[in-house]
């Protein structure tokens, strides 16, 4: 698959908020992903399961709701990927450089929650 964006900024359309349709479209663009959202799915699961609730699996599809929004779109993930590497140069929290990258890492995580719950 070519990593150049198919749909102006976009390597795929938004899939549908279902763990199917998310692991089908981190497939495409993110597989080495794959087994950590596997694992997560796990993890849901089991907390639901003992404390009788559903708020982990929703809390689950929200990450990676949140997750395959980030690696589907070329801004946002060339964002979180410049902040992420800001970061790596830096590990004094009192840098402004590392608060301006939380800031980013911040910001991008936000836009994209904004993005999949319209």
């Amino acid at each position: 698959m070519s990593t150049e964006p198919e749909h102006g900024g976009e390597l795929i359309p938004r899939p549908e908020r279902t763990p199917d349709a998310l692991r089908v479209a981190l497939a495409r663009i993110a597989p080495h992903r794959l087994a950590e959202m596997e694992q997560q799915k796990n993890e849901a699961f089991s907390l639901a399961a003992e404390h009788d609730t559903l708020g982990p699996l929703h809390g689950w599809l929200n990450v990676w709701a949140r997750e395959v929004e980030i690696e589907r779109r070329y801004d946002l993930s060339t964002r979180r990927r410049s902040a992420l590497e800001a970061l790596h140069r830096t590990s004094d929290k009192a840098d402004p450089a590392f608060r301006a990258a939380m800031d980013e890492l911040r910001a991008v995580e936000d836009e994209a929650a904004r993005a999949v719950s319209e």
